[in-house]
């Protein structure tokens, strides 16, 4: 065994702790967003709607959600990677998880404390999955995607693909509240603060690398 394949081995590990222990928070602090009930995320806000509409699991709904939106790389000739798969499927059960052991919140106090808690765990999963560098998630990726195409700036693409899922998500009865403004106001500042604290070495170039990088614009949503 070469020194640089046994260098590489706790390293790899490493990453991938980081990329899973960050899907499932994730998925945790989306749960927590639920069960807080003074808004939701954007791609939340989605996810609750179409849930509501269908009778199907707001983890369920995700995980489809994330499928279709990964179909929409193809003609933005986007690359998945290892993280872009495994956001698809581990997100979604790691809510449906969360939700089903954590109760409603009853009271404006507890129902805060939620959403802050919700919010704050959100950063740092978000912070958790970017520094692995095994690709965007599907709905980045789309954001990325559509900024090649477009020539277009991130922030300009971000915002329009937000405003719509939100839009969208309202109006089939997703909720929308003061968490929903505390989350675009917060996760940006939170998420830089977590990258820079949870940040990795870049993977060695003399290495294969299991997926491409994960450009720093790209925040993970869901």
């Amino acid at each position: 065994m070469s020194d640089i394949t046994a260098r590489s081995r706790p390293r790899l590990a490493r990453r991938l702790a980081h990329l899973y222990a960050g899907l499932a928070l994730y998925g945790a602090s989306s749960a927590l967003l639920v069960r807080a009930g003074l808004g939701l995320e954007p791609w939340g806000v989605l996810h609750q709607g179409l849930a509501e509409r269908t009778g199907v699991s707001i983890g369920v709904v995700s995980i489809v959600v994330g499928a279709v939106v990964l179909l929409l790389w193809i003609p933005l000739r986007q690359r998945p990677g290892l993280g872009t798969v495994s956001n698809v499927f581990v997100v979604g059960l790691a809510m449906d998880a969360t939700l089903a052991v954590v109760p409603d919140a009853h009271g404006l106090a507890a129902r805060a404390g939620l959403m802050t808690a919700g919010i704050v765990l959100n950063g740092a999963a978000t912070g958790l999955y970017i520094s692995a560098r095994f690709g965007p998630g599907p709905r980045d990726g789309l954001m990325t995607g559509l900024n090649r195409l477009t020539g277009r700036s991130i922030r300009l693409v971000r915002t329009a693909i937000e405003v719509a899922v939100v839009v969208t998500g309202f109006l089939l009865g997703g909720s929308l509240g003061a968490g929903t403004v505390l989350y675009a106001l917060a996760i940006g500042p939170l998420a830089q603060y977590f990258l820079r604290l949870f940040d990795l070495p870049a993977p060695d170039a003399r290495t294969a690398p299991v997926a491409g990088g994960t450009p720093r614009e790209a925040i993970l949503p869901r």
